[in-house]
């Protein structure tokens, strides 16, 4: 790793730790969702998307997310096998940037994750034709009636329901400075598990 002069918020040798910090401190002051995230994609004429997503879960080497696996998302994330994504807290006047290839968690981890959701929200998940048109909100809540009613309340994960892990091979933190004069380290490397190297970029 290129050594940089770096200290106080940007202090560590660990990309992950430095993102679950920052999250944990966003989260004492961030009003709603400390770990929503725009979740960066591209379709297969090259145009791209985003929306909102929550963070579930830094991991040692990635960030990992839950959607259904039928959505617009995750159609273009098994296509290209990338995803960006960015965490912007007000609060705290800082950012986090990432990119790098993605794979599926459906495993026993996704298995617990969606155990915990409330059972309302684990039915929506079998009930909803993420991406889909629809045609009126009652017609959506009749679907979640009837799956309540063939599931039960302890419904499994839906096979087409699961999670996606980014690995990035780029990670910026960023610090909003006086005048515009922002703090931004870039941390990059050639492919998950390698080494980081660290360059402060002008604002």
């Amino acid at each position: 790793m290129a050594e940089v002069e770096r200290g106080g918020i940007f202090a560590g040798a660990d990309p992950f730790a430095i993102a679950r910090r920052w999250l944990g401190e966003a989260e004492k002051v961030e009003p709603n969702d400390a770990n929503a995230m725009a979740l960066a994609t591209v379709d297969a004429d090259g145009l791209p998307n985003a929306r909102m997503v929550l963070l579930k879960d830094i991991e040692p080497e990635g960030f990992v997310f839950y959607t259904n696996y039928g959505s617009a998302k995750a159609g273009e994330i098994e296509a290209a096998g990338k995803a960006a994504f960015v965490l912007h807290w007000k609060s705290l006047r800082r950012q986090i940037r990432a990119r790098g290839p993605v794979t599926r968690e459906e495993g026993p981890q996704a298995d617990a994750y969606y155990a915990s959701r409330s059972l309302q929200s684990r039915l929506g998940a079998w009930a909803s034709r993420q991406s889909q048109p629809l045609s009126s909100r009652a017609a959506l809540m009749a679907e979640v009636a009837k799956v309540a009613a063939l599931k039960g309340i302890n419904p499994e994960r839906p096979p087409f329901w699961g999670g996606y892990r980014i690995a990035p091979v780029e990670i910026e933190f960023w610090a909003d400075g006086a005048h515009r004069l922002h703090d931004r380290f870039r941390w990059t490397r050639p492919g998950p598990g390698a080494a980081w190297d660290v360059a402060r970029l002008n604002p």
